[in-house]
């Protein structure tokens, strides 16, 4: 048998190898649980292939997977290409569904949260003239499918511009409710600030008045130690490959049980039927299955979802609400050190604890943010611009393989760029 390294460079994936240049090799029983503080995240950081020579701050457009999930991968790889059995994703999907606090009936597997979220878009029952609510900071994957759905049956898109706290946020979305608002459909976190929106309180509001929420869930999985039945949304799209840690090109989406036959399916296909018959007269399609597995169909990646248990054990072994904490203490770090910046930068990311976890997003006073942009990347750090919706910040997303010392190296950087 090959080795993983040989194999995987005739796939053209030599680049993550498992002996990349920085890896720290993981004990046979994992973590080691006895480390504290910095030392702890400090191995947790030596599992993750990220290059040494920049730091990274932009996990929220992809989220760089560590060593046990790149292992899984290969693997996976190996196996169903050595053995020809490219495997079935059905053993594993109740696992996938309890790290969300679901059913494993109530789960759907995608390729990213803008499949999901299509998913949503089309299958609501909706007719010209029905509203939906949405915000100004919505990231294409959510502004897109609502769009051109609009385009097409003529239903009516009512965005608004979010506010600096959770109470705000919940008074703003009553404030524009009618009697033919039929969906909330708006961001969990938002791409642009990071801003964190009271989705259970909004979801309780919306079921009283018989509204659909269609939540674009990108940032919430792996941030939050989420649990969607507890938050009480519909419907709930997300990816694995950004604060999961996931492989990329792995999503999901969640359908509350009761709501299936109200969520038309329009791609289908294998598995995802009751049974059809090409000899019948007339032709016949019995129906859909009786759950969410009816939005997807046909083959699956095995490899994929082996990567994304992987990803979730992962999470599991360090603990979830650990992982949480770490996230909320690393971004209060990096809110408090711009909020020092306060005659060089403004920043547009809500001051309120609840209202982010994750994200800060800020703009310069005295330059502009692309080329303030330009010049904190050329320090050494990945991050990102948001020229969305004519916002024109600079975002820093930081997660568990980030350290304090980076962020104060990246607060350093943007100090000398703007002074």
């Amino acid at each position: 048998m090959k080795s993983r390294r040989s194999f995987l460079q005739q796939l053209g994936l030599g680049v993550i190898a498992p002996r990349f240049v920085g890896f720290q090799e993981v004990q046979a029983n994992g973590l080691n649980s006895t480390l504290q503080g910095e030392d702890f995240w400090e191995q947790v950081r030596g599992q993750f292939p990220l290059t040494k020579s920049r730091i990274y701050m932009n996990n929220g457009t992809f989220g760089p997977s560590p060593k046990p999930v790149l292992d899984a991968l290969q693997d996976s790889f190996e196996q169903t290409n050595t053995s020809g059995e490219y495997g079935h994703i059905a053993p594993f999907r109740a696992q996938l569904a309890a790290f969300v606090g679901i059913k494993e009936s109530e789960i759907s597997l995608t390729h990213n949260t803008t499949e999901g979220i299509n998913i949503m878009v089309w299958g609501l029952p909706l007719k010209a003239g029905d509203e939906v609510i949405i915000t100004y900071h919505e990231h294409a994957g959510n502004a897109i499918p609502w769009l051109n759905r609009a385009k097409l049956h003529g239903i009516v898109l009512k965005p608004f511009e979010p506010g600096k706290t959770q109470e705000e946020n919940l008074d703003l979305i009553k404030s524009m409710v009618t009697p033919k608002t039929k969906v909330i459909a708006i961001p969990h976190i938002t791409c642009t600030t990071g801003l964190v929106m009271p989705i259970k309180e909004i979801a309780d509001f919306a079921r009283s008045k018989g509204i659909y929420t269609a939540i674009d869930g990108a940032h919430g999985a792996g941030t939050f130690d989420l649990n969607l039945k507890e938050l009480g949304v519909d419907f709930y799209a997300s990816s694995y490959h950004k604060w999961v840690l996931g492989p990329n090109g792995s999503g999901f989406l969640y359908v509350k049980e009761d709501l299936l036959d109200q969520l038309q399916a329009f791609q289908v296909g294998a598995y995802s039927e009751t049974g059809y018959d090409l000899h019948q007269v007339p032709l016949e399609l019995n129906g859909y299955v009786d759950t969410a597995h009816r939005y997807d169909y046909g083959s699956q990646s095995l490899p994929m979802i082996k990567g994304v248990l992987a990803a979730i054990n992962f999470h599991k072994e360090i603990g979830r609400q650990k992982i949480e904490s770490r996230i909320r203490y690393l971004n209060q770090q990096l809110y408090d050190g711009l909020e020092e910046m306060n005659n060089q930068l403004e920043i547009i990311t809500p001051k309120e604890a609840e209202s982010r976890i994750c994200m800060v997003a800020f703009k310069p006073k005295n330059k502009a943010y692309d080329v303030a942009y330009r010049e904190i990347s050329q320090e050494g750090f990945r991050i990102r611009i948001v020229p969305e919706g004519g916002i024109n910040a600079i975002r820093i997303s930081t997660h568990i393989y980030n350290k304090k010392s980076e962020v104060n190296a990246l607060l350093n950087a943007v100090q000398k760029v703007l002074a």
